[in-house]
């Protein structure tokens, strides 16, 4: 190709910099473009940014660009280094492309977007690279845009940890509740990662002690960890988790009376499902078996009362309502009825915070699904640290700064 005027607007190319020749295999589907600068050019140092910067030597460089129609396309260029007198020798950076990249600006940024709809492995199969050079782009771009994150008005929380792989291995997930973005994930899920949220969030101008409202599980780390380390927060206990504690106290009241009532073996959903997802059957089942004298159907109806508790709309009436509750789960005679009241008594008053902050982790819930899935997609991840960045791209909200 001789004519290389529309290879230089097509790159955007301006002086000193300029495409000197083009060759086009079509059996090896490969394009490649060679670039040059004007001899006697000067560059500014990559290091002090002092300008005009003599030339000391050049390295030839090549590097992996969008590709020309169905062929791949690589661009080669005489890469300066120069000299400069307070940093010596430096290599001078390329408008097309970021230092220590073997690809084009404009090819990350394709392959930055289609990791945020696809496993990186399919992505890496698509543009016939391996996807170790891809995660790399990944890591980059994902701490770049961390680097960034402005957690100054940070003020309300929610935690939970997620399934980092099979087996006990978790990340937990701090997400700011104002802005539905994930803030900071790390390994584990003790009182320690509470401690590092509170440095990161500092590392990004963000204060601990102005977290005022935090949503958490009824992890004894996590409550210990919030104590620890955001000392003004007040906690409110999920209430889908403080939910999700009654309704496996009725799952066991049933197990055990399974045993001498058969009718009740595969009926665990009958009696937790909402009334508005139960099939015809599933209701027609549940209601010959609550006319019974069943203790799973006195389970039942305390857990249907606790989920009234949270319909209430005033926190005087709630608490009125929960001493009720709780009086009548601790006289049902029902030992997991009786455990679980006890844990709801244990943490009384992060859960009637709900009446005040109505906070709540289903937020977070939604984060974990979308990460989940993405992980089931991709059949898990070969690292913490490449999952880490995948829930970053995916709900951390970065500013990427990809060029267009």
């Amino acid at each position: 190709m001789r004519d290389t005027s529309l290879l230089q607007l097509a790159l955007g190319l301006t002086p000193p910099w300029a495409v000197s020749r083009a060759d086009f295999d079509a059996a090896a589907r490969r394009l490649d473009v060679e670039i040059d600068f004007v001899p006697g050019s000067r560059f500014p140092c990559p290091g002090c940014g002092t300008a005009d910067r003599p030339v000391h030597d050049t390295e030839r460089t090549t590097w992996r660009h969008l590709n020309f129609f169905q062929h791949q396309a690589y661009l080669t260029a005489r890469v300066p280094r120069i000299r400069c007198d307070n940093c010596g020798v430096r290599t001078a950076g390329v408008p097309w492309a970021r230092a220590d990249s073997g690809f084009t600006l404009l090819f990350e940024a394709m392959v930055m977007t289609m990791v945020g709809a696809m496993p990186v492995a399919a992505v890496a199969r698509m543009v016939g690279e391996h996807d170790t050079r891809l995660w790399r782009i990944i890591h980059h771009y994902v701490e770049q845009g961390r680097a960034n994150t402005d957690a100054s008005e940070v003020t309300r929380v929610a935690i939970d940890e997620t399934a980092a792989r099979r087996g006990h291995d978790y990340l937990t997930l701090f997400v700011d509740i104002e802005r539905a973005r994930v803030l900071f994930a790390t390994e584990g899920k003790d009182a320690a990662t509470v401690a590092a949220f509170a440095d990161d969030l500092t590392a990004h101008g963000g204060d601990p002690a102005a977290v005022t409202e935090v949503c958490i599980d009824m992890s004894p780390a996590f409550i210990k960890g919030v104590g620890e380390n955001l000392p003004n927060a007040a906690i409110t206990f999920d209430k889908f988790h403080a939910v999700q504690i009654v309704n496996d106290a009725v799952d066991q009241v049933r197990r055990d009376e399974q045993k001498s009532q058969p009718d009740l073996k595969k009926t665990r959903y009958v009696w937790l499902k909402n009334e508005s997802n139960l099939s015809g059957g599933q209701r027609q089942t549940r209601d010959s078996l609550a006319s019974r004298n069943l203790k799973t159907a006195r389970a039942w109806s305390i857990r249907l009362a606790f989920q009234d508790f949270y319909r209430i709309t005033s926190g005087n009436a709630a608490e009125a309502f929960l001493r009720q509750w709780y009086f009548w789960a601790t006289h049902s005679r029902l030992p997991p009825m009786i455990d679980a009241a006890r844990t709801i008594k244990h943490h009384w008053d992060g859960i009637l915070r709900w009446f005040d902050s109505r906070i709540a982790n289903g937020l977070i819930e939604g984060i974990n699904s979308l990460v989940q899935a993405a992980k089931a997609k991709a059949r898990g991840y070969r690292s913490t640290r490449n999952l880490k960045a995948i829930v970053y791209l995916l709900a951390g909200k970065l500013d990427l700064k990809l060029p267009a």
